[in-house]
C-alpha cells in the first residue's frame, strides 16, 4: 500500500482544517483548479503563470508535487500528517479524488478527502529511520521504505514494531525533468532534531527529564526549585524570578515525559497547582505531545498557560545549551555545526 506525507503548512497551520474536515489539504492558493488539466507540460504552464518570477527548477518541483496530490495519489493509500502544533502524528488513509473548493478557507482550496484513523500518534511509535523519511522539504512525497507498511500499522493498533532501514521517494521518482537537486534533499535540521529526540528518550526518562527543563529556565533567569523523584504533588518545578525567586512571573513547571499525549486532565492539574502556589503562569512540558482536548482547552487560558512538545523543548536546548551546566552537557553531548542551507530550501506550500 501506497504511503504518502502530505504536510499542511510549513508551521502546521492548517492541520486542524486538515482534521476537523477530513481532508488532505496543501497551499498554492494562487494556483487554480486543476481538475481539467489534462497533462504534466500544461501543468507547468498553469503554475508558471501563477509564479512569473520562479526558477524552471522550481516550477518543476511544484509542478511534481501537484501532479501526485492529484492525480498519483491514489485513494486507499495511506496518509501521514507530523502534527507541529500537537508533537503527535496523524495517519489517515485517502478516500477521496483531487478537488478544488474555493469556499474553502485560503491555502486550503486543493484537498483531498481523508479518514483520519488516529491524531495521537506519538513519535516514538515509528523508527527513527522512518522518522527521518518525514522530515522532507517537500509539502507532497512519498515514503518508499521497506517495512514502513507494517510499522504504520502497528502504530496504529498501539503496538510499534520499529524495523531498521529507510529510505525517502519524491513523488516523482524516475523522472528526472520532476525535481532539481536540493529540493530531493532530508531536511537536515529535522535530521538532527530526531537524532536529539531519539538521546533524550533513551538518556533522560521520567522525572530526568525535568533537569533539562530546568537548566532552560535557569537559563531565562529564573530561580528554580526542582521536585525530588517520586509523588510532586502536580508540580515538578517551581520558578520565580529574582535573585531568590520571589519576583513575578511565578511559574508552575509540569513535566511529563511518557511517550503518551497529554489529556486535558493534566492541564486541569496544572491549573489547580497554580492556585495552590499563587503562581500567576504555568509550563506544561508533555515529551509525547498533546491530545486535542487539551489543546482546545489551551487556547482559553494563552496568558496563563505555556505549551511545550519535544520539538518546542529542543528547540529551547538548541538556544540556550552554551549555558547549560557542564554535566548536563556531557550527558547530552551535541555540537553546533553549520552547513549552508539550500536557497529557498522549503519546496512546499
Amino acid at each position: 500500500m501506497a504511503i504518502w506525507l502530505i504536510r499542511a503548512g510549513r508551521n502546521g497551520e492548517r492541520e486542524d482544517f486538515a482534521l476537523e474536515t477530513s481532508v488532505a489539504v496543501i497551499g498554492w492558493n494562487e494556483v487554480p483548479d486543476l481538475t481539467k488539466v489534462a497533462s504534466r507540460e500544461e501543468l507547468k504552464a498553469v503554475i508558471q503563470k501563477a509564479y512569473p518570477q520562479s526558477p524552471k527548477g522550481r516550477i518543476s518541483n511544484f509542478a511534481g508535487q501537484l501532479w501526485a496530490f492529484r492525480n498519483t495519489v491514489d485513494k486507499g493509500s495511506f496518509v501521514i500528517l507530523p502534527l507541529k502544533t500537537r508533537g503527535t502524528i496523524a495517519i489517515g488513509k485517502v478516500t477521496g479524488d483531487y478537488e478544488y473548493a474555493p469556499q474553502n478557507p485560503e491555502n486550503a482550496k486543493h484537498v483531498r478527502k481523508v479518514d483520519w484513523l488516529r491524531d495521537d500518534v506519538p513519535r516514538s511509535a515509528f523508527s527513527q529511520k522512518l522518522l527521518y523519511s518525514f522530515g522532507a522539504f517537500m509539502t507532497v512525497c512519498k515514503i518508499d521504505r521497506e517495512g514502513a507498511e507494517a510499522e504504520i500499522i502497528a502504530a496504529l493498533k498501539g503496538k510499534p514494531k520499529p524495523t531498521p532501514t529507510s529510505t525517502l521517494a519524491t513523488p516523482e521518482a524516475g523522472e528526472e525533468e520532476s525535481l532539481d537537486d536540493q529540493t530531493a534533499l532530508i531536511d537536515l535540521e529535522d535530521q538532527a532534531k530526531t537524532l536529539i529526540h531519539a538521546h533524550i528518550t533513551a538518556h533522560f526518562a521520567g522525572h530526568h527529564l525535568a533537569d533539562i527543563v530546568q537548566a532552560i529556565l535557569d537559563a531565562q533567569g529564573f530561580e528554580c526549585l526542582t521536585s525530588e523523584p517520586g509523588p510532586d504533588g502536580g508540580v515538578d518545578i517551581l520558578a520565580g524570578h529574582g535573585k531568590m525567586g520571589l519576583e513575578a512571573p511565578r511559574l508552575c513547571v509540569q513535566v511529563k515525559s511518557s511517550d503518551s499525549p497529554a489529556d486535558v486532565k493534566v492541564l486541569r492539574e496544572l491549573r489547580g497547582t497554580m492556585k495552590n502556589f499563587n503562581a500567576e503562569s504555568g509550563l506544561l512540558v508533555s515529551w509525547g505531545g498533546f491530545k486535542k482536548s487539551l489543546i482546545d482547552e489551551a487556547r482559553h487560558g494563552f496568558f496563563d498557560v505555556r505549551l511545550w512538545t519535544a520539538e518546542r523543548l529542543i528547540e529551547a536546548i538548541q538556544t540556550h545549551y552554551s549555558d547549560f551546566p557542564d554535566d548536563l552537557k556531557a550527558e547530552l553531548r551535541l555540537k553546533r555545526v553549520w552547513t549552508v542551507v539550500p536557497e529557498g530550501k522549503w519546496v512546499g506550500e
